[in-house]
């Protein structure tokens, strides 16, 4: 008899989501048994659908979403014991024919995805390195070692893979200028030198992203590999991994998968029997700094400095950690790195649009159906990303907008949904494609509000350093926060303006450089809607607390005092069954009065 596995996904999103009763309860119905291995896995990407299990017998695997412990007993009772699908709780499955399919279900959205940065997320329990390598982990280490370092950084160029963290810099380019620069301690592999440092940034700090959170949590290994393999290709003895510490359970598997890699010969002194290729890799917690994703001020950090950027060239390649020859790429880089050495580069180039090859991991957050992880070829237009893979807008509002590339990125209209995912045509639209973060906007956002957000957020993260960026953010929040309290006048546009540039000019990072570009997008594309608030007193989106206002129709007030309890501030008033009224001088804009009203008798305006 064929043995079942039953699957139970605990990353962040599962835990959050009361995966852990879940788990427990599984445990108990399975203690015991021979015919079935329940596995603690890591997240598939439907997080909209937590908590997750998943049901593998005869080949066909099944995945049943928002499961509790009562239906958890179902699954088991059910399908693990008598083979009977429980169907209203079953959300993706094998073999489905193209005629059971339909738009927009889960077997549909399935089917556009392509899996290489997440091939084993949700699949294999991450604190296990056997479930790993039995998924052909570290075949690409040992075929890389089998190659020459040149042959590797060749196959990673032929690949067109580009670095995931926003820049989109060719990662081959990047690997060959740190196995050109000069370390120390050469041998007869490597006349360059072998001192030289592999750094990971793990750093991640957008609103709405979790893209690496997640392979972190869920497929420690792959990133681990791709790194090794790197230092493998430069000549690198020295490996960190940069993690913010606000990632205590990514931290936590990333520690358990060092030290197995360590015990199976694949890190530390002559790996895989090699006397020249000596490796190995800790994790270095970072504080939470935004500035810390960029390239220099991590380094900063890594050495215990404060985090702030220094001026490029050197750059990190001839100069990084400890002033050593330093490759740095992200999370979702080193994941892409494995399946392209496995595979070949025609494999991964294969997938793409332009000079954007291979595939992207999109985290999928806002006003849409079905948040989470996806990841799409290159290539995808941004209306099949959000109305194919995150199902649409929640409650079918309409759309409004997209920020794609968080605080350096920008918003992108509905005019512009069909422009294609790909580093060179999102760039044309004034936004950027970023670490992979997708924030969509509804009909009820306003995006001289979300502005004001992503200003607030670059603001606070300045390391200071640069007076444009330190003062001149702090200026245009000023601006944005008078607009939104409808206190703005015509010329705060072009003021907007003429700080957005000198801030893009005069600024030394990443950070300072890209802050006004949500300010600016929101500007190109909305311009009517900042007109509304300077000019008009008015938010059209009816966000803007100062610009509206709470009123009850008396002619459909039935007087049921709900809205006057619900109110914070005692700012309604009015005799049971007879209409109530709601002083404005009072009012905070709360809007729990209108949440509460049974017969929806109270507007905004």
């Amino acid at each position: 008899m064929n043995k079942t596995t039953v699957t139970i996904g605990l990353a962040s999103c599962g835990v959050a989501s009361g995966g852990l009763p879940v788990a427990e309860e599984l445990e108990r119905l399975l203690a015991g048994r021979g015919d079935v291995e329940l596995k603690r896995v890591g997240c598939i990407g439907y997080c909209y659908m937590e908590p997750l299990v998943g049901v593998e017998r005869e080949g066909k695997s099944y995945t049943y979403g928002k499961v509790n412990a009562d239906i958890a007993r179902r699954i088991v009772e059910e399908h693990v014991d008598k083979n009977a699908v429980v169907k209203e709780h079953l959300i993706l499955t094998d073999g489905v024919s193209e005629e059971e399919k339909k738009d927009g279900s889960e077997n549909a959205r399935a089917d556009r995805q392509v899996r290489i940065v997440l091939r084993n997320s949700g699949l294999i329990d991450p604190k296990k390195i056997d479930e790993y390598i039995a998924r052909d982990g570290y075949k690409a280490l040992k075929k890389a070692v089998g190659m020459g370092r040149d042959d590797v950084i060749r196959e990673i160029l032929d690949s067109g893979l580009r670095g995931r963290g926003g820049a989109g810099f060719p990662t081959g380019m990047k690997w060959r200028f740190a196995r050109d620069a000069k370390g120390a301690e050469p041998n007869a592999k490597n006349p360059n030198g072998t001192d030289k440092y592999m750094v990971c940034n793990a750093d991640e700090g957008d609103p709405g992203a979790f893209m690496d959170r997640s392979v972190l949590e869920s497929d420690p290994h792959s990133v681990i590999e791709g790194m090794a393999i790197g230092a493998y290709a430069v000549g690198a003895s020295h490996g960190v991994i940069y993690c913010r510490a606000e990632y205590p359970m990514a931290i936590r598997h990333l520690e358990i998968a060092l030290a197995q890699a360590r015990e199976r010969g694949f890190l530390g002194g002559k790996i895989l029997g090699d006397p020249d290729f000596s490796f190995d890799a800790y994790i270095k917690e970072g504080a939470g700094a935004f500035v810390c994703g960029e390239e220099t001020a991590l380094i900063a950090s890594i050495e215990g400095q404060r985090g702030m950027p220094r001026p490029r060239p050197p750059f990190p390649a001839n100069s990084g950690v400890w002033k050593k020859p330093t490759n740095i790429n992200n999370v979702e880089t080193y994941a892409n790195v494995p399946w392209i050495v496995l595979n070949g580069a025609a494999a991964f180039s294969k997938y793409g649009h332009g000079r954007s090859k291979g595939t992207k991991v999109f985290a999928l957050a806002g006003k849409i159906k079905k948040g989470g992880l996806a990841e799409v070829p290159m290539g995808m237009s941004l209306r099949e990303v959000i109305y194919d893979i995150a199902g649409g807008i929640e409650n079918d509002r309409k759309f409004k907008a997209v920020q794609l590339g968080g605080p350096s990125g920008g918003c992108v209209p509905e005019s512009l949904l069909d422009t294609p995912v790909d580093y060179e045509s999102i760039n044309a639209t004034g936004a950027i494609m970023g670490s992979g973060g997708m924030v969509v906007m509804d009909e009820d956002t306003c995006v001289v509000d979300v502005a004001r957000f992503f200003l607030a957020f670059v603001q606070k993260e300045s390391c200071g350093k640069c007076p444009f960026c330190r003062i001149g953010t702090k200026r245009m929040l000023e601006i944005l926060e008078k607009i939104t309290r409808g206190e703005g006048a015509l010329e705060d546009i072009g003021n907007l303006l003429s700080l957005a540039e000198q801030i893009r000019d005069g600024s030394l990072c990443g950070l300072g450089q890209t802050a006004p570009n949500p300010v600016l997008t929101t500007l190109k594309y909305f311009r009517d809607e900042y007109a509304a608030h300077i000019a008009d007193k008015k938010c059209p989106a009816k966000v803007c607390s100062a610009l509206i206002r709470y009123t009850v129709d008396e002619s459909r007030c039935v007087g049921c005092a709900r809205c006057a309890k619900a109110c914070p501030v005692q700012a309604i008033a009015g005799e049971v069954k007879k209409p109530h009224r709601i002083d404005d001088a009072v009012c905070v804009r709360c809007g729990l009065c209108k949440k509460n009203c049974p017969v929806s008798c109270i507007s905004v305006g």
